[in-house]
């Protein structure tokens, strides 16, 4: 899908980006002034004509009918030189000059933005392929396409048909970027610990660039994995990782967000949060999971700083977290009412209490709860029967 050799992010994942942020409430106006010249030219220059159209409906940009139909008489003129192909392949040459000829229809339509057509296309050059490799590639461009789109029902489905495929055979090389696309499908879909796994599995052989930079996937391996690993694991895998210290002090706020919170210094912690949270915001990936991912966030490290305490004041709280008393308790309350924090506040005293559950006791609780549940099914099985 425009995938370019070496280190570039392909220009659609680029464009889609943009597209974003043109639709995004929280950027700037004459930020989007200048987005929309650079998404226009794009269109322009690759002849989008579906795509353009989708802009306009959603009044991303406006109708130009000139451009319209320029593009549209240059898009008719390609496809016909195209099909000529096609047909010609079919009458005088052999299977691979076919596929190759369905092929490049296929791309041509991935270029233009033409999602449905390009699909179609892909099950042509699919039933005509018979190298696991090529298959593969296909597969690669059905993922770029879903991510270009946020078609997650696609995404999903290439994902299982890669891995049907990599049960017979297929080289390393592929099976890593795999890892990479279904981490991003993860964290996309709000599944940040299977994420995390995926990313760190890939932070030393990471060769996926039409995807996103290098920086970016530390970006979200480093997010993904401060509220998915405990703190050894997070030691061993990221804070002391060279692959991540190479790059870390290249991104915002990232590096003081992350050793911070295994420094435990909650005060730099809180600030370089605060840093990152206009990044979260206006990513494609993570927009969505904001709210989401914040509370994540406040969850751990607010149950790192109360694992040293059996007890303590909310205004020692507060003052390590350079916050007010107030904000710590009304933070405090909705955690432990949504059941994230194992404490109760003694408001009279000012004094937080810590009740951590012992691993063996939740586990025979869980257990005691799962064998009443059976029971009762049994239970209502068995008059079921009985009628």
């Amino acid at each position: 899908m425009d995938a370019q050799e070496g280190t570039q992010q392909s220009q659609q994942q680029i464009l889609a980006h943009k597209v974003f942020l043109l639709k995004h409430r929280d950027v700037p106006d004459i930020e989007k002034v200048r987005l929309k010249d650079e998404v226009l030219n794009t269109v322009k220059s690759n002849d989008m004509t579906p795509y353009y159209e989708n802009l306009v409906a959603d009044k991303v940009l406006d109708l130009d009918h000139s451009a319209l139909d320029s593009m549209r008489a240059k898009n008719e003129e390609e496809i016909k030189k195209l099909d000529e192909k096609i047909a010609d392949a079919e009458e005088n040459l052999g299977e691979s000059e076919v596929r190759e000829a369905h092929l490049a229809k296929f791309l041509y339509f991935i270029q233009i933005g033409e999602k449905e057509k390009a699909l179609e296309h892909l099950k042509v050059s699919e039933n005509k392929t018979v190298a696991v490799g090529q298959k593969m590639d296909l597969v690669f461009c059905s993922l770029q396409i879903g991510f270009f789109y946020m078609d997650f029902d696609l995404i999903s489905k290439s994902i299982d048909k890669a891995k049907i495929l990599f049960e017979k055979g297929g080289d390393w090389e592929r099976k890593n970027r795999l890892k990479v696309y279904e981490g991003l499908y993860c964290m996309s879909t709000r599944n940040f610990k299977k994420a995390a796994n995926l990313f760190l599995d890939s932070i030393s052989t990471f060769t996926t660039y039409e995807l996103f930079p290098y920086d970016t996937f530390i970006f979200y391996t480093v997010l993904t994995s401060i509220i998915s690993l405990d703190r050894v694991s997070l030691k061993q895998k990221v804070v002391d990782a060279p692959e991540i210290l190479t790059v870390i002090g290249k991104i915002p706020h990232l590096s003081e967000f992350l050793n911070s919170l295994y420094n435990c210094q909650y005060k730099s912690f809180f600030l370089a949060f605060a840093g990152l949270t206009e990044q979260i915001k206006l990513d494609r990936y993570l927009h969505l999971h904001f709210r989401f991912y914040m509370r994540e966030v406040r969850t751990v490290v607010y149950s790192q700083f109360l694992e040293s305490y059996k007890s303590v004041t909310i205004e020692a709280m507060a003052k390590a977290f350079g916050v007010t008393v107030e904000f710590i308790d009304q933070e405090l309350s909705r955690f432990i009412a949504a059941g994230k924090l194992h404490c109760k506040i003694d408001k009279v005293a000012g004094v937080l209490e810590t009740n951590r559950p012992d691993a063996k006791n939740a586990l025979y609780q869980a257990t005691i709860k799962q064998g009443d549940f059976l029971l009762n099914r049994i239970q209502k099985l068995s008059r079921v029967i009985d009628l």
